[in-house]
């Protein structure tokens, strides 16, 4: 089959399973495996990036989002919207573009989201939403009669 002093060419199979067929902790495993897909495997470099040549470092940095919860969710769309009426700058690209469709629609996803939960919300919930929608419908307004000028 293999003489001495050359490599026998072909492939290896491994078990990979965390879990027997009988739905045991694999012992094995954990032993031959240790930090893979671990913390010891955070500092290493991606492949993925180093064979596409991008360095880490010319990454942007991850930054510190808030928490997701009803509160941040509204203001999202709410810069949607605000963002849809010009009211601010779009920050993919870091210009002002109007689009009053696309504001009206954000708008409109907003009520429907008040109708939704009306009874399920916490007192600071629904006056946030109160104001926001009043708000955003006063901008919209506003802007749209701009816009017939």
């Amino acid at each position: 089959m293999s003489q001495q002093g050359e490599e026998e060419k072909g492939f290896r199979v491994s078990d990979r399973r965390r879990f027997s067929s009988e739905g045991k902790a694999s012992e094995e495993k954990g032993k031959a495996e240790e930090g893979v897909g671990s913390t010891a495997d955070a500092g290493k470099t991606n492949p993925s990036a180093t064979q596409t040549g991008q360095d880490p470092a010319d990454r942007p940095q991850q930054r510190e989002l808030p928490p997701v919860n009803f509160a941040t969710f509204v203001i999202s769309l709410t810069s949607s919207v605000l963002i849809h009426l010009g009211l601010a700058e779009d920050p993919m690209t870091g210009s002002v573009n109007r689009d009053l469709a696309l504001a009206k629609q954000s708008i409109d996803i907003l009520g429907m989201l008040k109708e939704k939960t009306r009874g399920n919300l916490a007192e600071e919930e629904s006056q946030l939403m109160e104001g926001i929608l009043y708000d955003l419908r006063m901008r919209y307004v506003e802007e749209a009669r701009k816009e017939k000028s």
